[in-house]
Order: C-alpha cells, then sequence, then structure tokens
C-alpha cells in the first residue's frame, strides 16, 4: 500500500494546481482556434500543444540542468536552451523560410510604402518607454518588451533572448497572439481612424518590377542594413538570402527546402518549446499582465500611426494613398496585409489593396528586425 501511495504522490495528478489547470484550458483555447477557426494553426496549434506540455506538472520536458550537475534535461529544455537561449538559431531560420516567400515587387513599385513600414514601428518604442516607465522592469527587459509592438514573433524571440531570456516564453507568446488576433483588433481602429471615403480610395496598380530589380533590392538592402546595424545580420541576411534563392530561380531545391522543410522545422522546434515556457510559476505575476497590456497597447499603437502617416502622406501628396494600407505596416505578414484589403473591398469592391498592402507590411518586417538590431547594440 506504501508503495502505490507514493506512486500516487508522485504522479501529475498529486501535484496539479489551479494555475496549471487554468494554463491547460488557455493552451485548449489556442488548439481549438486553430482547429476550428483555423486562424494561424501553424502558430496557434505548437504553442497550445507547448502550453499544455509545459502544464503537466513532473513531466521534466521543461528542465535543463547543466553538464555535470544532478538532475535531468528535458526535450523542450534542451531545445530551448541551446537553439534559443544559447545559440539563437532558430528565429534567422524562419526568416529564411520567410524570406523565400516574400515578394519585394510592392516596395520597389511604390517605395513610399517603406515610410509607411517605419511608421508602425513607433508602437516598438511606445512599448518600450510605458515598459520603463511603470517602474517594473529594466531597460534590457523594456526593450524586449518593446519588440512585440511590431507584431513579429521571431523577432521578438531574437530579441528576448538576447536582452532578457527569462521574459522570453511570455513575451513570445503575447507577440504571437496578438500576430493572429489582428483580425480582431485592426478593424475597430481602421474604422475610427479613417472614413468611409478614405477607405474607398482606389489606388493605381503598381508598374511591372523586373527581375533585375528583384534582384538587385535584396542584394543591396542586404548589405546597406548589415552595414549600418550588424546586430540585425541574423534575420536581416539569412531573410534576404531567402529571397534571392526565391528570384535567382537557379536553386529551385533550395528555395524549396527554405519555404518549407527549413521553414517547418524551425516552426515546429521553436513554437512548442516557446509554449512550454508558459508554466504557471511564471504566468501568474505583476509583470506577466503588465506585458500582455503593454504588447495590446503597441500593436494598436503601431496600427494608429500607420493609418496615420498614410492620411499625413496624402496631404503633400497628389496621388492619394488608400490610409487602410498604413495599418499593414505592422510585421504580421501576410495578416494585416488581408486586412487592409477586406476592409477597403468592404467599402468599395472595387478596391484591391493586396499588392499594395503588401509593400509596408514587408517593410515592418525589415524594420522591426532592425530596431531589434539596434536594441542589442546599444544594451546587449
Amino acid at each position: 500500500m506504501s508503495e502505490f501511495t507514493q506512486f500516487v504522490s508522485s504522479s501529475g495528478f498529486a501535484n496539479i494546481d489551479v494555475r496549471n489547470i487554468a494554463l491547460l484550458i488557455l493552451g485548449g483555447v489556442f488548439i481549438v482556434v486553430a482547429i476550428v477557426k483555423k486562424s494561424e494553426p501553424y502558430v496557434l496549434l505548437p504553442i497550445g500543444l507547448g502550453i499544455i506540455l509545459g502544464n503537466l506538472p513532473l513531466s521534466g520536458l521543461v528542465d535543463y540542468t547543466p553538464e555535470g550537475s544532478d538532475g535531468h534535461s528535458g526535450l523542450f529544455g534542451v531545445i530551448y536552451h541551446f537553439a534559443l537561449y544559447k545559440w539563437n538559431i532558430l528565429p534567422p531560420l524562419i526568416f529564411l523560410g520567410l524570406g523565400a516567400l516574400t515578394d519585394f515587387g510592392p516596395i520597389i513599385a511604390n517605395p513610399k510604402t517603406l515610410l509607411l513600414g517605419a511608421a508602425a514601428q513607433m508602437g516598438i518604442f511606445a512599448a518600450f518607454w510605458a515598459a520603463l516607465l511603470t517602474g517594473q522592469f529594466e531597460i534590457t527587459e523594456a526593450a524586449a518588451i518593446g519588440i512585440i509592438g511590431g507584431a513579429d514573433g521571431p523577432t521578438t524571440i531574437f530579441a528576448a533572448s538576447r536582452l532578457a531570456p527569462h521574459l522570453l516564453g511570455i513575451t513570445a507568446v503575447t507577440a504571437y497572439s496578438y500576430m493572429a488576433s489582428v483580425v480582431f483588433i485592426q478593424p475597430p481602429l481602421m474604422k475610427l481612424l479613417t472614413t468611409k471615403a478614405e477607405r474607398a480610395i482606389e489606388m493605381r496598380p503598381l508598374r511591372t518590377v523586373s527581375r533585375a530589380e528583384k534582384l538587385l533590392f535584396p542584394s543591396a538592402s542586404m548589405i546597406l542594413i548589415v552595414l549600418a546595424v550588424p546586430e540585425s545580420a541574423p534575420l536581416i541576411a539569412m531573410f534576404m538570402i531567402g529571397n534571392l534563392f526565391k528570384e535567382s530561380g537557379v536553386v529551385p531545391r533550395l528555395f524549396d527546402a527554405a519555404s518549407n522543410e527549413v521553414l517547418n522545422i524551425a516552426t515546429i522546434f521553436l513554437m512548442i518549446p516557446v509554449g512550454a515556457q508558459l508554466s504557471a510559476d511564471r504566468m501568474f505575476d505583476l509583470q506577466t499582465i503588465s506585458i500582455l497590456g503593454l504588447g495590446l497597447g503597441a500593436f494598436a499603437f503601431g496600427t494608429t500611426t500607420g493609418i496615420l502617416f498614410a492620411k499625413i502622406m496624402n496631404i503633400f501628396s497628389n496621388d492619394k494613398i488608400n490610409p487602410l494600407i498604413g495599418s499593414a505596416g505592422v510585421s504580421a505578414v501576410p495578416m494585416a496585409a488581408r486586412i487592409s484589403h477586406v476592409m477597403g473591398q468592404k467599402a468599395n469592391p472595387n478596391n484591391f489593396l493586396l499588392p499594395h498592402a503588401m509593400g509596408p507590411n514587408v517593410a515592418g518586417v525589415i524594420g522591426s528586425a532592425v530596431v531589434a538590431g539596434v536594441f542589442i547594440s546599444i544594451l546587449g
């Protein structure tokens, strides 16, 4: 009987508490939204599974014990420690795949959209200063939290692992959660900040971009950005390399690998361990609640500044920009661009904003990576 009692007391059932149960439910919500609503399933499903596995007591999956010491290391703990915390290789691999899936044509055809992408990064700085003003966070922690405002999950992970590793789990889950929630967060702000007439503005079709331009842009951008902000090199270099694999047309196997196998494997090994870091003892404290609030505020602020900057540009330009594409300056690719397109079509069925919105959307990816590099250069 004593052996049975010992077995029961050492089981997860005997050690689970209300906080674990709450997070198990949260993980379940992520999974349901991914499967039923089909909302960002490649993000929410593995993160939800990670949250559930990270909150099953005594599993040891998230443990990491340095070599030579007592104890054991769990699968997710090892992946998290080496692939994210120590080597930080998974976010750049994600960027390689994203680059292979990216078309720089809209930016090249309409370079003004780069400004909209830059304007939407104001959410990063708003969250950074707000985090400092709360008095709860050190400056490096505030910088890691600020990157959430770019709505770019891999960049958030990359910056947090360098600046505030202890916040990596919550900042990553917050960034990805808000990326998946753009369909709920952005439309009310877009309606509030624009008139129906502005949302109905039809933009001229983009010019055809030559193959030479598509090869020159990522090459020149990679060189100039890495020279200016060396700490952004892992993200920017891999992003541009992936794009050059695509645009060169001579390495189809490398393009296929980057956009499929590499991206899919990196996604698995990134999302599940990150979700598993969201354990009960880390989730239920004032700092975590503050990060959730700051992340939401930053995302809303970035959307707002993108829209308002587009309206300001229209004051000085005869070639009017539909302000809705300014909201796509956040780095949630391609969800934010699709929302701009849908909102535009509701106001004017003849509107086709998707190619125009992809310009600031891709610019936002580049912008958030550059800002992360600047933060790391100064504070890391």
